[in-house]
């Protein structure tokens, strides 16, 4: 076998060619020089802060970057990242960036300016072809010294270095392109006052996302600096594959599994039964949904930074709106991640406060929501505006922008541009005085004190000292403060202001800005039941229901029937209802008791295995219903408690029924598990006092107090518990003395 030997000549064709393939290889080789989008032409970078740019190259190769008259020089890491910073300047532009490697990178039109981030849910992001003249904002929307990025919608479960944007030129093109119905209305109307008043560029950074709440929009640091959300915050380390406290827990997991696979063929080997794998912890998976804490900070917001921005406009709470105070705390979580993020402790954050609406549950939640977005404000460089004379009872997305963006831009010449002039803040209380039989409240912020539509001050409610709850007031105005007095209340100690999702307040200052929800004074803690029935002070509770939670399997917000350890002589049931008036009816009914067992009293579902067509004895009824007998001898009463379906043809035999109409006469029939009956009723009378009918359909329930004026007088058919925005069920027994 003989070697094969190359000649010199094709030694020499070989070599060429070998040499041409890597240098076609070179430029697939080659790291040009970039930086991420949120940089480009027609950008605007923020004045009086220093310019901070960031990007990709090869590693260790040599970066320069020019603007203006300005350079920087610096050099990519091994990784391939370079980070630069440029002076600050002031607005002015066009300018010209170049950055220099290998290759060059020119961004043209630049301007120096004011830059902000507008963020939150629906509201943020709502276009501005959605909003009142839309069409006409849109054509009229030719500002060249305003550039707009609208930053696509993204989640991540891990932190993003780049988005697919770009900035444009404001125009009638690029406001109404994009997003939901164009770019943010709140935003655009917020930036152009800016842009008006200060005579600056100004960049405008749309980072929305409709129905989201807010804790994904929170950064890491964001939730570690709010000891109050301590377990969120381990949470979010738990899920981040860079955290110590995520590492410390998959290697207990390895080391488990580990333990478990030596086991596992041991026990193969002789024949043994396998041990139980361990789970892998749902706590250790990254996040994987948009609502999940940090997943869009991750993808939307987490590309931005640290490009400078003068601060941030948020528009958001819709989502978080039952949490209560809480939303304070996930607030101060925000901000505080979004400063130290950028790296920024100046950094602006004005707000929206959400407006009225009917949010269901009880209208309470919805101002104590308010409440704790007004207590956001403790936070250095923020600001709250008020939006409850411009909102939309029927529309969750009120479409008057404009006043939002402009109420958001007064806030923010004033407090951070220093616009002494302009008039920015809601009135707020600032004392309380009880002056005999009336409250004196002194308000900030209140010069030229007056309502919008002259009539008396609206929706204020005191509460006595001693005993009762909140009544409406008799408002009126004297200077900066309003003085209040009611029938009602001989000795008034707090005020209720605007405390209720439906409320649209009239009070407002001089400059149209109005008065928010609050509580002021000293506030006693009544329930209704203690107030209007005093015999309920004797009972225990057994069950407590929000009836806007009814479904196929409803469960109870309180469940104390196990803890009934001692025999009871008596039953009651409580049921409030707030229509859209926001005020309660109520209706309390107490009987002998009928069973010994107090986990038979609750909700008749076919689960429960509850159920009840009888007579019942001495009741005890108390209402505000103007159409149903009130007092402590009515002698019988009866029950039609079943989860089945039924029919009208009291083939019981019920005395005063009728066989024609559903009433207090029906027969449960099959399926076991169907329509449903929870009625207590007065024969005598020929009333039903209260019935929760065919629960498993939630909003299309039946429920009512009193009979129903037309149709089945035992509310079958009704359909109609979605007209409450608030319902709730007590049940409670009286226990007998030891």
């Amino acid at each position: 076998m003989h070697a094969h030997r190359l000649s010199p000549s094709s030694t020499r064709r070989s070599l060429a060619v070998a040499i041409g393939a890597w240098m076609a290889l070179l430029p697939a080789l080659r790291a040009d020089v970039r930086l991420p989008k949120v940089f480009g032409d027609h950008m605007v970078l923020q004045q009086e802060k220093p310019v901070k740019l960031w990007g990709w190259a090869n590693p260790g190769e040599n970066v320069e970057i020019r603007f203006g008259d300005d350079t920087a020089t610096t050099t990519a890491t091994a990784a391939g990242e370079w980070k630069a910073e440029l002076p600050a300047r002031r607005a002015g532009g066009p300018f010209t960036l170049t950055v220099t490697a290998a290759n060059t990178v020119r961004f043209e039109d630049v301007l120096v300016g004011e830059v902000w981030l507008c963020s939150g849910q629906s509201n943020m992001e709502m276009g501005v072809r959605m909003c009142a003249n839309g069409a006409e904002e849109v054509a009229n929307a030719n500002h060249p010294g305003i550039r707009l990025l609208l930053v696509p919608n993204r989640w991540s479960p891990e932190p993003q270095t780049d988005i697919e944007a770009s900035w444009k030129l404001c125009s009638p093109e690029t406001v109404g392109e994009g997003g939901w119905g164009g770019f943010s209305a709140a935003g655009y109307y917020f930036g152009r006052a800016l842009h008006q008043r200060l005579g600056v560029p100004v960049g405008l950074i749309d980072a929305t996302w409709g129905g989201t709440r807010i804790e994904p929009w929170t950064p890491p640091e964001g939730f570690a600096a709010v000891p109050a959300l301590a377990k969120e915050s381990e949470a979010v380390q738990l899920s981040d594959p860079r955290s110590k406290l995520h590492r410390e827990r998959a290697e207990e997991l390895l080391k488990s599994t580990e333990g478990w696979l030596r086991e596992s063929r041991g026990a193969l080997e002789r024949k043994a039964p396998l041990p139980t794998m361990p789970v892998f912890p749902e706590s250790l998976r990254p996040p994987h949904d948009v609502q999940h804490a940090t997943a869009l900070y991750n993808g939307m917001l987490r590309p931005l930074h640290p490009f400078a921005l003068r601060g941030a406009i948020w528009y958001q709470g819709e989502s978080n709106s039952g949490e209560g105070a809480l939303y304070t705390e996930h607030t101060r979580a925000l901000v505080a991640g979004w400063r130290s993020v950028w790296a920024d402790p100046s950094l602006a954050y004005y707000y929206v406060q959400i407006a009225p609406y009917n949010y269901g549950g009880t209208p309470e939640t919805i101002a104590e929501f308010w409440e704790a977005q007004a207590a956001a404000q403790e936070i250095p460089g923020t600001g709250m505006i008020v939006i409850n004379d411009i909102g939309d009872l029927k529309d969750i997305h009120p479409v008057n922008k404009q006043d939002v963006g402009r109420r958001l831009a007064n806030w923010a010449l004033a407090r951070t541009y220093g616009k002494s002039e302009v008039a920015y803040a809601s009135p707020t209380v600032e004392s309380v005085q009880a002056q005999g039989g009336s409250l004196r409240l002194n308000f900030r912020d209140a010069d030229g004190l007056t309502t919008r539509d002259g009539q008396p001050p609206t929706w204020f409610e005191v509460i006595d000292a001693e005993e009762g709850g909140f009544e409406p007031a008799q408002a009126r105005i004297d200077g900066r403060s309003v003085v209040l007095t009611s029938p009602n209340v001989p000795r008034p100690v707090g005020v209720r202001f605007a405390w209720s999702m439906l409320a649209e307040p009239n009070l407002r200052n001089a400059a149209g800005l109005p008065v928010g929800a609050f509580r002021a004074g000293t506030i006693p803690k009544r329930d209704l039941l203690a107030m209007k029935v005093k015999e309920s002070r004797e009972y225990q509770l057994v069950y407590d229901l929000d009836l806007s939670k009814l479904g196929p399997n409803p469960v109870y917000d309180v469940d104390n029937a196990a803890k009934i350890d001692r025999p009871f002589d008596r039953v009651a049931y409580f049921l409030e209802l707030t229509g859209a008036d926001a005020k309660p009816q109520y209706l309390y009914v107490s009987m002998d008791a009928f069973t010994d067992r107090a986990s038979a009293l609750g909700l008749p579902t076919a689960a429960s295995g509850i159920r009840w067509q009888q007579g019942v004895r001495n009741l005890h009824v108390f209402t505000n219903a103007k159409n149903v007998t009130a007092g402590t001898d009515l002698k019988t009463g009866h029950l039609e408690f079943w989860p089945n379906n039924y029919a009208a043809d009291n083939a019981a035999g019920v005395d005063g029924a009728s066989g024609g109409t559903y009433d207090f006469g029906d027969r449960p029939s099959d399926p076991l598990d169907g329509y449903g009956s929870m009625q207590v009723h007065n024969p005598a009378a020929a009333q039903t006092l209260f019935a929760i009918n065919h629960w498993r359909e939630g909003a299309r329930a039946d429920v009512g107090i009193g009979n129903q004026s037309a149709n089945s007088p035992d509310w079958t058919f009704a359909a109609n518990a979605g007209n409450y925005p608030a319902k709730r069920l007590r049940v409670l027994v009286r226990l007998k003395s030891k």
